[in-house]
């Protein structure tokens, strides 16, 4: 098939991300995929594309809010480039429409399908009715709570709105042996544990509950070490928020790392504890392909895909003792950390893998052209 992604993310986002990663799975399934990405995203959005392996990329404008002129413009190309195009597969509001109209305009329409990357409620207002009951196919979800959502509203019906969690490349993220060099930048030590969070330095994230849960392990005697993997507005709050706390030898930042598959690998527990749900959660099924043993939040997908005790140790999202809890018993039971470590990577391998995805996209595709769905 000859599909056409649309993706105007001005940063690497978990919906870019998504856009990419599909994109080449699609490729490798023998699929003509092109990534149309927002114009001056080369170095943030582009480049990063390409990293993942993405093939062909083009760009259109997709300029923020109602810009008459360049969306004319995008309109018309788009309108053009759907006559090489089998589907066309968008990932946010702004390309959403663009693509809509397009189509309507076009002599032979393609099937729309639109992915939804976050849990936040469309409005069922007319103009989203149109959107999403005359000119969109197939919605794709990443959580089922998503879905639910979709159908709750009203705007499309249950047979055309699909949830596919996951999405991880199981040939990057993979178990492999512990690199000392980078174990060691990260603060890890022989004596102890080494706790890693990768996720942008955000309120939601949670890092303040790990600050909480660390200062309640040293009370009950288990001391970790913990690295912090990843940037943000919140750093200078973080740090001094440890220093307050008195845990500055035990907590480190690391900020960005650029190979994230050795920095898993050097990570004996890893930690995904948002306080909210925020919708694809990639870092739950990227730590899960690593082998890494992971201490989960239960927001967003985690408590549809991952059961407690067998995929991974799950806790109350924010409750910085539950999550102490967690931690000291992974500490003193290894074996649990090797369990829990080999089922998450052959819960990705079945279920939740990239491939995995692409193929029940494909099949979505497949289903839509064969249905004449546009």
């Amino acid at each position: 098939m000859r599909v056409l992604q649309l993706m105007s993310c001005r940063g690497w986002s978990s919906d870019a991300y998504w856009a990419a990663r599909i994109t080449r799975e699609l490729e490798r399934r023998g699929h003509v995929v092109t990534l149309a990405c927002r114009a001056g995203t080369e170095a943030k959005v582009i480049d990063r594309a390409r990293a993942e392996g993405v093939q062909r990329v083009t760009t259109l404008a997709l300029a923020g809010g109602v810009q008459p002129v360049s969306d004319g413009q995008d309109v018309r190309r788009l309108r053009d480039m759907l006559t090489t195009a089998d589907v066309v597969h968008v990932h946010r509001g702004k390309e959403h429409w663009l693509a809509a109209v397009a189509n309507r305009l076009a002599p032979t329409p393609r099937p729309l399908v639109r992915t939804r990357h976050i849990a936040q409620a469309v409005r069922p207002h007319a103009a989203n009715r149109w959107l999403y009951r005359q000119a969109t196919a197939l919605v794709v979800t990443v959580t089922d709570a998503i879905r639910r959502q979709y159908l709750a509203a009203g705007l499309v019906d249950p047979d055309r709105v699909a949830a596919l969690p996951g999405g991880a490349d199981t040939e990057r993220y993979r178990p492999q042996p512990r690199d000392g060099e980078v174990y060691r930048s990260l603060g890890g030590r022989e004596d102890t544990l080494l706790v890693g969070m990768i996720a942008g330095l955000r309120v939601m994230k949670g890092h303040e509950v790990v600050i909480e849960a660390a200062a309640r392990l040293n009370a009950l005697g288990v001391r970790l070490r913990f690295v912090f993997l990843g940037r943000g507005g919140r750093e200078q709050a973080l740090r001094a928020r440890i220093s307050r706390a008195g845990l500055e030898p035990q907590i480190s930042i690391g900020g960005f790392v650029d190979d994230l598959p050795a920095a898993m690998a050097a990570l004996d527990v890893a930690l995904y504890v948002p306080l909210e749900s925020d919708g694809m959660s990639r870092v739950v099924f990227e730590c899960l392909a690593a082998g890494r043993p992971l201490v989960a939040s239960r927001v967003g997908v985690v408590p549809e895909v991952l059961a407690d005790g067998e995929h991974a140790a799950l806790v109350a999202a924010g409750d910085a003792t539950a999550l102490a809890d967690a931690l000291a018993r992974l500490a003193r039971d290894p074996e649990a950390r090797v369990r829990l470590g080999r089922s998450g990577r052959r819960l990705v391998e079945s279920r939740y893998s990239g491939a995995h995805v692409a193929a029940a996209l494909e099949a979505r595709y497949v289903s839509l052209l064969a249905l004449g769905a546009a």
